[in-house]
């Protein structure tokens, strides 16, 4: 076997390496852009309200006892902006 075989015949290893490092990596990455995105168009006390709304808004969801626990975490965004 020459250089030039031993080489073609590693050439289809690499792509493979690659493209299963590729699946590996992007979900990682894809959630980071994500939320870079949404917080991009924010300004800094908006930034750091952004998960008093997250934990409200996640708490009304609650029926009957999610808008009475979400109250405090209202408060405290509503303090930062």
């Amino acid at each position: 076997m020459t250089t030039s075989q031993s080489m073609e015949a590693a050439l289809p290893r690499r792509i493979t390496r690659l493209r299963f490092g590729l699946k590996s990596y992007l979900p990682r990455v894809v959630p980071a852009i994500a939320l870079a995105f949404v917080t991009m168009p924010l300004d800094g006390c908006a930034v750091a309200a952004f998960p008093c709304r997250i934990a409200s808004a996640t708490l009304k969801i609650v029926p009957v006892v999610g808008h009475a626990t979400a109250v405090p975490f209202d408060a405290c965004a509503a303090a930062i902006d």
